[in-house]
């Protein structure tokens, strides 16, 4: 798969390293790649894998064109046992299910037919509006990831209207896999941004990274906050992926438990401080956040193991843990 790529070098200050910069378009989305180092072809060379890579994650976890993970569902839809998968979509499954377990099924990649039928798999989504009656169906039948059973890289389901859908996790997970790949080559910092989830290795001449977050509906930047090794950000909005119609926005945010997309809320940031799967955390935490809602969003961030999280509602007010607020800085504050 071919996709444009712009790549820069620059000078971060005469005694720092310097700075590659490559661009790509995939997981229908813009990546960034920043590699703080002074060998340019040290940093190419390992920008070029962690694309490479990222090029077949795109191709084997796509919810709609063909692929592993199609393949997968097609399967399951059949009714059959013990199917053969890849190991990487074998481990997604067993972590979904412990995040799902976390947050009471409000993290839910079983539901991908509802995601499907709101529209969300086509790269232009659009209406109609489902009929209740197909979305009453759909909660009745009940897919979740505790349909699921899982060996080695043979996955069997106990419901056959289970529909996987990763792109709730697969940008934080592609973070990580970059982590993986830049450090086993040697790169001690670097910056991984995939479509705004944000994962930080090392620093930048000598200092945190500091990376900026949206500001919901396209106004531009909230504020920043600073990124110290292995921690990663993610966040999820009702302005990144949506479609109108009849005057009305719909988000793909869709919650679970009512087969509709999430009202009143219009972004989630979570910072997940550095761990094992740092960034498949800040990924896929932000969704059940999200579906919480104003009023248990925080207890909900906490039942994920998350201490550091912002809301922004759908009046423009905004929460912010006690843990995250000392290290952001919001857009016309000093530093």
């Amino acid at each position: 798969m071919r996709h444009r790529r712009r790549t820069s070098l620059r000078a971060a200050s005469s005694c720092a390293a310097r700075e590659y910069r490559v661009g790509s378009w995939v997981f229908g989305t813009m990546v960034l790649l920043r590699i703080a180092e002074r060998d340019a072809a040290h940093a190419r060379g390992a920008a070029a894998l962690v694309l490479r890579e990222f090029d077949r994650m795109h191709r084997d976890l796509h919810a709609w064109n063909p692929g592993e993970l199609v393949a997968l569902n097609q399967s399951i839809a059949r009714g059959e046992d013990n199917i053969l998968t890849t190991f990487e979509i074998a481990a997604l499954i067993r972590e979904a299910q412990r995040l799902a377990e976390r947050c009471g099924g409000l993290l839910n990649p079983a539901v991908g037919k509802l995601v499907g039928l709101w529209g969300f798999h086509r790269d232009r989504p659009g209406g109609p509006v489902p009929a209740a009656r197909q979305i009453r169906d759909l909660l009745r039948a009940n897919p979740c990831m505790s349909d699921l059973s899982v060996s080695a890289n043979s996955v069997s389901s106990s419901n056959p209207i289970v529909q996987l859908d990763f792109g709730g996790c697969a940008k934080g997970h592609a973070l990580d896999r970059a982590a993986e790949i830049l450090r086993a080559n040697g790169v001690r910092n670097a910056l991984v941004n995939v479509g705004g989830n944000i994962m930080a290795l090392g620093r930048r001449a000598g200092r945190a990274w500091r990376v900026g977050i949206e500001a919901p509906r396209g106004g531009g930047l909230l504020g920043t906050v600073a990124l110290e090794d292995g921690e990663a950000i993610g966040t999820s909005g009702d302005y990144r992926r949506f479609c109108e119609i009849d005057g009305r926005r719909f988000s793909h945010i869709i919650d679970p438990r009512i087969g509709y997309p999430v009202a009143g809320v219009a972004s989630v940031t979570v910072l997940a401080h550095s761990q094992p799967r740092a960034g498949l955390l800040s990924d896929a935490s932000s969704k059940p956040i999200f579906s919480a809602g104003i009023r248990h969003w925080e207890s909900v961030a906490a039942r994920m193991g998350i201490s550091s999280a912002m809301l922004v509602d759908a009046a423009g007010d905004i929460h912010v843990t006690a843990e995250l607020m000392p290290r952001l800085r919001f857009l016309g504050s000093a530093d």
